[in-house]
């Protein structure tokens, strides 16, 4: 079928916050190293040229082409400038995002892995149709990073202060409030 995603495509990731309003997983401002740019989510998929396009890697050494599984392992580039980065946890969640079980802050790095894992994502998929494990765009997703084997589920939670929506960090919790965890891709 021509909607399952696959190792190479390039992606945009919608955030379910709000009924399918918490925006788009976007990079934006350089941050000190080793980070490399900023998380948030925007209104639109092109704030800024590739700022909202997400490369699907494989660390598993899948094959460009294959086709992504629910429970696959993989790494998120970000194309502004070509390459904005890996997406990476890196550094704690603010205070008022832990009162809510946030774990790491989000950003992109340069490396894929900057620490064992922090770079490393498992996607699930909620369902998809047909019911053979391929995840395929429209399909609610849920993104863990894999850092210290539990870095938790990417979230929006909280403002952005640097541009747009929302702020996206990690949590303990899959999905606390509000569909805050739940993404959809679309191709790019």
């Amino acid at each position: 079928m021509a909607n399952e995603i696959r190792f190479g495509d390039r992606i945009h990731l919608l955030n379910g916050y709000n009924g399918w309003h918490g925006g788009y997983l976007d990079s934006i401002n350089h941050r000190p190293a080793p980070a490399k740019y900023g998380v948030q989510t925007a209104d639109t998929p092109t704030r800024g040229p590739g700022t909202g396009t997400w490369e699907i890697l494989s660390p598993e050494g899948k094959a460009t082409g294959a086709n992504v599984l629910s429970g696959d392992v993989v790494w998120l580039r970000n194309l502004y400038g070509g390459d904005g980065g890996y997406l990476d946890t890196n550094g704690h969640a603010s205070s008022t995002q832990k009162s809510a079980g946030a774990k790491y802050d989000v950003s992109t790095s340069q490396s894929r892995d900057r620490a064992e894992g922090t770079g490393r994502w498992r996607i699930f998929a909620q369902t998809s149709i047909p019911t053979d494990q391929h995840v395929r765009t429209g399909d609610v997703l849920l993104i863990w990073n894999l850092y210290a084997g539990n870095g938790g589920f990417l979230e929006t939670n909280q403002h952005s202060t640097e541009g747009d929506k929302y702020d996206v960090c990690t949590n303990a919790y899959f999905n606390r409030a509000a569909d805050v965890a739940y993404w959809k891709a679309s191709r790019a």
